[in-house]
């Protein structure tokens, strides 16, 4: 199976809004609010944070890219 993916830029993924495509306990709204890099500047991890809830988490920025997961913008 071949998923979609987003087209992503790590370095302006700070502060822009995703939606779950399968909302779970009615967190449906995040926004990146980290950035985390290596030594280099490169972006490895972000923090997403649920709007409803404010909880918080890392995860690998790639995660984004699926689109089966994550839509851009809030919908």
């Amino acid at each position: 199976m071949n998923a979609e993916r987003h087209r992503l830029t790590p370095r302006k993924l700070l502060l822009s809004k995703w939606t779950a495509a399968r909302p779970q306990n009615r967190e449906k709204h995040f926004l990146v609010t980290e950035l985390f890099c290596d030594e280099d500047g490169n972006v490895l991890q972000i923090e997403l944070q649920a709007v409803f809830s404010k909880r918080a988490w890392r995860l690998d920025w790639r995660e984004l890219q699926d689109a089966e997961q994550w839509l851009m913008g809030w919908r």
